[in-house]
């Protein structure tokens, strides 16, 4: 098998820099979008893509990585407008190109939609492909997320699937709305980053009294969300009450806690977006809580699934901005053209620091007309906890027909054995 790089090719696993065993490695790139002379967009990053592709006879997978000489395009990058978002796009080869659009809340920005696009004609990086189109793959709700003002930092290797090929940061730093022209000395650190840390240990003369454990919530409101379109007709619709379970380092207690907060609708903005085979509901709760939720779409089954989680908190006891993201769900799935319904509370695992729990549900992210819920499919607990009052039902009223035959049977056998005492007392008189 062939594993091709921008700069050279590795055949048979046979290591020529800057691929060893077919993984390409690269070097940092900085890139930088700038409106006359300021900048609002600059990344400096390393980059390799995995990408299968057919031959005539086989499917083979591409590795190669964002070379030097990439450089952000004039004229698809921007800054972005009141009605635009900001777009860095890397474009590098002959037809290649890597995007990364950003949203905000004000004082969270992330990276919206991740964006890779190649050139199958490329013979350099796809030898033998049987087409040469230009093809072009988006993922949504990758999970980069920082403060406004702060620079996103992630030295550990990241893998976000786009579409079937994956793309794999490494040494990131990155900021978008940028207010000066140098990245920020402040950083939101990823995750990855923070595991590899310790907490700073206390001093034999430090003490501290514990904090007391937080009350537990409660059963959250159940709060209406929707999304619009671009015609402003709605194309998501949810109804449900939600709760996060979080796990995060307490910089009041010097310890990792557990923690449920409530989200609450009046408190929590919306926001989102509808395409043809994905919709996302983002909600933000004081500016400090972001949550997105992403569904597709599978065209040949009609059935659609919330496959996407996000989570981005800043929260004040934490010693950095919390991100959790999972792109490989399967939940909340039913049918094109019906509603999800689930009545009972659910938890749903998204990484081992944080799962969502739902509760009453009812959402419908595709096909909405004259903005409200179509036919319900019910969830396997509802349908079960539906049952159980039934066959509970049918067993009592078995039970008590047992009780009347019973009954019946005694009364008969009593009344036979009394006329039989009447005729022997009147033989003998």
């Amino acid at each position: 098998v062939a594993f091709s790089c921008m700069c050279v090719v590795c055949v048979c696993c046979v290591s020529v820099h800057p691929c060893a065993c077919g993984v390409c490695r690269s070097q940092a790139v900085t890139l930088e979008v700038r409106a006359g002379d300021s900048t609002c967009i600059k990344a400096e990053l390393s980059a390799s893509f995995s990408i299968p592709y057919n031959t005539s006879s086989s499917t083979r997978t591409a590795q190669f990585s964002l070379p030097d000489s990439a450089t952000a395009d004039t004229g698809s990058s921007s800054c972005g407008t009141d009605s635009s978002s900001p777009w860095l796009v890397a474009v590098f080869g002959p037809g290649h190109a890597l995007g990364l659009s950003f949203s905000t809340n004000g004082s969270l920005y992330n990276v919206a939609n991740l964006t890779l696009q190649y050139n199958l004609s490329d013979t350099s990086v796809f030898p033998g492909a049987d087409s040469s189109d230009v093809v072009t793959v988006v993922s949504s709700s990758v999970g980069i997320w920082a403060t406004v003002n702060t620079t996103y930092r992630c030295e550990s290797p990241t893998t976000f699937r786009v579409g079937g090929s994956t793309v794999t940061f490494s040494g990131a730093r990155l900021e978008a709305y940028m207010p000066q022209n140098e990245l920020s000395p402040t950083e939101s650190v990823c995750m990855a980053d923070q595991a590899s840390t310790t907490a700073p240990p206390t001093t034999a003369s430090t003490t501290t009294t514990p904090a007391p454990a937080p009350t537990p919530p409660g059963t959250p409101e159940r709060g209406t969300y929707s999304v619009n379109n671009r015609n402003g007709t709605v194309c998501l619709l949810a109804r449900m009450g939600l709760q996060l379970n979080v796990s995060y380092f307490s910089l009041s207690q010097n310890k990792t806690v557990q923690e449920l907060v409530n989200l609450s609708p009046n408190e929590t903005s919306v926001s989102g977006s509808c395409e043809a085979s994905s919709a996302s509901l983002v909600l933000t709760q004081e500016q400090i809580t972001t949550l997105n939720l992403t569904f597709t779409l599978n065209s040949t089954s009609n059935k659609y699934r919330l496959s996407a989680i996000t989570l981005l908190a800043n929260w004040s006891d934490m010693r950095g901005p919390f991100q959790a993201s999972n792109t490989s769900l399967d939940y909340l799935r039913s049918t094109l053209g019906r509603s999800y319904m689930c009545n009972a509370e659910q938890t749903l695992a998204v990484v081992p620091t944080f799962s969502l729990n739902t509760f009453r549900v009812q959402v419908q992210p595709f096909e909405v007309t004259t903005n409200q819920f179509a036919t319900a499919e019910e969830c396997q607990i509802d349908q079960t906890q539906m049952l159980i009052p039934i066959i509970v039902g049918a067993a009592l009223a078995g039970l008590v027909l047992i009780v009347l035959i019973a009954y019946l049977i005694g009364r008969k056998r009593s009344h036979a054995g009394y006329q039989t005492s009447e005729w022997t007392l009147y033989f003998q008189t």
